[in-house]
């Protein structure tokens, strides 16, 4: 089975993930933290369990924040060897493994976190109840993914330079899908927003928010950015609560 962590094992992918991180502009930083950390608000005091944590610098901030424990968990070997660096705190560390091998212990944390890694997983509905599990009551699952209508665009033939065309296709056929991004062939599962939300359901989660990534005008530099990012949405969020 394709792991998403394996592909940010090859080299040239790692690489050039880095480099795009590096754009003041990029959308992980300019749409998807944004509204993350408005769903996150005050972790003061909160055991966070951070799923794909990718390098932990996240981590870091919410440590910074007031949490009193992080554990992230990646599967990227490229990942974590960068975590070692990165993570610079006592009360932070990073277990490399993937979300799906992992053992959830029951009822640890206040908070659990995913940005933008859920999309490489194939069986939602399992992750959901062990994550509940490892929840202590009243505490907060949050996650991100990309949006069905770029999931469900993927295959199709890009042109050179700025995609301009997002042709949503087979959108209630679930299931991998085959992109093409940062030199390499990545596998993403297709849902719609209706299975996160019914998986979430089903996992016996409150559903307290679902956002679709509005960007916002003031994290943007250019103007043309912003309004490109105006034309389909990117992410999909959505927190839940266990009673």
């Amino acid at each position: 089975m394709d792991r998403g962590s394996q592909f940010y094992d090859q080299e040239h992918v790692f690489n050039n993930y880095m480099e795009r991180r590096k754009w003041n502009e990029n959308a992980n930083d300019t749409i998807e933290k944004p509204i993350f950390m408005d769903l996150v608000a005050d972790v003061t005091d909160y055991h966070i369990l951070d799923l794909g944590c990718g390098t932990a610098s996240f981590g870091n901030e919410l440590l910074d924040s007031g949490a009193r424990s992080y554990t992230g968990i990646e599967g990227s070997r490229n990942m974590v060897e960068l975590s070692k660096e990165v993570m610079n705190r006592s009360n932070g560390t990073v277990i490399h493994t993937t979300m799906e091998e992992w053992e959830y212990p029951n009822a640890c944390y206040n908070m659990v976190i995913s940005r933008l890694a859920i999309h490489y997983i194939n069986d939602i509905g399992v992750l959901f109840e062990q994550v509940y599990r490892s929840l202590l009551p009243g505490g907060s699952f949050i996650f991100s993914v990309e949006h069905p209508v770029l999931t469900s665009s993927y295959g199709n033939t890009k042109t050179e330079g700025w995609k301009q065309d997002w042709v949503v296709d087979h959108y209630f056929h679930n299931g991998a899908r085959k992109q093409e991004w940062l030199g390499g062939t990545v596998t993403k599962y297709h849902r719609t927003i209706e299975d996160y939300f019914t998986a979430m359901q089903q996992s016996r989660f409150i559903i307290e928010s679902l956002k679709e990534s509005r960007p916002r005008e003031e994290h943007f530099h250019n103007e043309e950015t912003y309004k490109r990012r105006m034309r389909i949405p990117l992410f999909l969020f959505m927190k839940g609560k266990k009673l």
